[in-house]
């Protein structure tokens, strides 16, 4: 009997499904984005002032999620909506992406549906994808790469042009790097896999080693630009590790990435681990399940990892932990699974949803988080109040320019073209420069990760308003020192409430022996 038409009828089936899943997730974030209840995030007014200072890197990030952001914001513009609309799209695609991986894993209906579900719904993807950052491409361009090592590892059976693919995946590790660093994890977990599986024949050819030669290319601008800048990058992630994420340990990490990417969800990824190193099906494709497992312990290894740093590596295990259950699904007695396994996720997945993405007013979020038991928290070494932080640094920012505004406007006229506001961060610093299309302010200086480049050497300026620190600190540095205003938003970081605004006149110092001071990459 032939079975060719049954066989096309299900692959389109399963296609159909996966564009379904992939549009949705693009849907709830559009529609997320529309009615948005809270503001800009800290990092995004930063990622709009990087846009506005093109370069081959930065201290915190290597400059292709800038780039990307300043075509958009000419395309898009810079609201809410215009400038989320990427992450969304990129969301999409990811989900697009892990359906694609699976069915290359032999899954059919049932596993490509189960990797789509948990994929979108996980928390950890959902908030990444939230906001602009270059954390969203992340993850799609950890997917990308997966799929390409996976038709590498099926190219031994199916004769797919070896050459093309891993030309390919030298640029999309390139790209990948040139958004972030992390992707140095995806290449070396692919180095090690390598040489333990039997795919190890491929560094018998000279292409592994031309794919490594393209992404370094491509990464080679970040490299120069380190090079020039003292390598400030490693600097920063020195202190990063050391100072912003000291409380946090291989434990946290764990514990952390359980309820990051769906507590309910692990069933489902634990399955994928069994998939990829112990089903004789999976087993071929271990190479693939090597990039998981090889940066986990790397970041294990680290001790002060975050679990957003593992996270974009679980399209992978989503992929094969679908094909596992189906596979046990199929078995007599298990047929209870079908409906059990996707109802769990998606339940835990919607219970989650408000501490992802931010769809309730905040008071409602606040009396949420309050019934479910979640208490605010911080991935950083930070106190917080009545929000976690992801949502709390979305909030005070326009207020914080309309307050600086004011004290600026009462300076006399003269004075005014002779002052400048610090910032002791970027988030503050971010605020002051978007905001000055809205409301009269000065320049803006901060010795904040690339923000200290953008003002070292620039004195010509008589007057600061210094955000934040205290009226004897300032007096270290200054002849006359005056608190004008406080900065006040209840829903913001504690650490950005109550922040007194300071009209300080005269260096009792040189400035350029003050700028060294307020240098902090970090």
């Amino acid at each position: 009997m032939d079975n060719t038409g049954s066989n096309e009828n299900s692959g389109r089936r399963i296609t159909h499904i996966i564009f379904a899943f992939a549009l949705a997730e693009i849907l709830v974030h559009l529609f997320s984005n529309a009615f948005a209840h809270y503001g800009y995030f800290r990092d995004e007014l930063y990622y709009i002032a990087c846009s506005r200072h093109l370069a081959a890197g930065y201290v915190d990030q290597p400059p292709l999620s800038s780039f990307i952001l300043f075509i958009s914001i000419k395309l898009f513009g810079d609201s809410i909506f215009a400038l989320r609309l990427l992450p969304a799209l990129a969301s999409g695609i990811t989900v697009y992406v892990t359906g694609l991986i699976a069915r290359k894993l032999n899954g059919g209906t049932f596993a490509v549906t189960l990797a789509c579900l948990t994929m979108a719904i996980t928390p950890q993807f959902l908030g990444t994808n939230t906001i602009y950052s270059m954390n969203s491409f992340d993850w799609l361009f950890w997917s990308l790469g997966a799929y390409i090592v996976l038709l590498i590892v099926q190219s031994e059976e199916g004769g797919l042009r070896i050459k093309q693919l891993w030309i390919l995946l030298g640029v999309v590790l390139g790209l990948g790097l040139l958004n972030k660093i992390d992707m140095l994890w995806f290449g070396f977990s692919l180095f090690v896999g390598l040489l333990l599986t039997p795919q190890r024949i491929h560094l018998k050819t000279i292409w592994p080693y031309i794919a490594a030669i393209i992404a370094l290319v491509i990464f080679s601008p970040y490299i120069v630009w380190n090079i020039t800048h003292n390598f400030a990058t490693l600097e920063f992630i020195h202190n990063a590790s050391s100072i912003k994420y000291a409380s946090q340990n291989p434990l946290n990490f764990i514990s952390d990435t359980i309820l990051a990417m769906n507590p309910l969800a692990l069933p489902v990824w634990l399955a994928g681990i069994y998939f990829f190193f112990f089903n004789k099906e999976g087993k071929k494709f271990r190479l693939v399940g090597h990039l998981f497992l090889v940066s986990f312990v790397v970041l294990i290894i680290n001790w002060h990892s975050k679990a957003e740093y593992i996270a974009p590596a679980f399209p992978i295990l989503l992929a094969g932990g679908g094909v596992m259950f189906e596979r046990k699904a199929s078995r007599r007695g298990f047929g209870w699974t079908r409906i059990a396994i996707p109802s769990v996720v998606t339940i835990s997945g919607l219970l989650l949803l408000p501490f992802a993405l931010p769809v309730l007013p905040v008071q409602t979020f606040i009396d949420y988080s309050k019934a479910t038991g979640i208490t605010p928290s911080s991935g950083e070494s930070n106190e917080v109040a009545s929000l976690p932080q992801f949502y709390a640094d979305m909030f005070g920012w326009e207020n914080m320019a309309a307050t600086v505004s004011k004290v600026y406007l009462s300076l006399p006229p003269d004075e005014r073209k002779q002052t400048v506001v610090f910032a002791r961060n970027y988030g503050d610093a971010g605020a002051i420069d978007f905001y000055r299309s809205r409301y009269p302010l000065p320049k803006v200086i901060s010795g904040h990760n690339n923000y200290w480049f953008w003002g070292k050497g620039d004195s010509t300026f008589a007057t600061v308003l210094v955000i934040g620190g205290t009226l004897k600190g300032n007096l270290e540095v200054c002849d006359s020192v005056t608190e004008a205003a406080i900065i006040r938003d209840k829903y913001s970081m504690p650490y950005e409430n109550n922040l007194p605004v300071f009209v300080c006149r005269g260096f009792n110092i040189p400035f350029a022996e003050i700028w060294n001071r307020m240098r902090v990459f970090i």
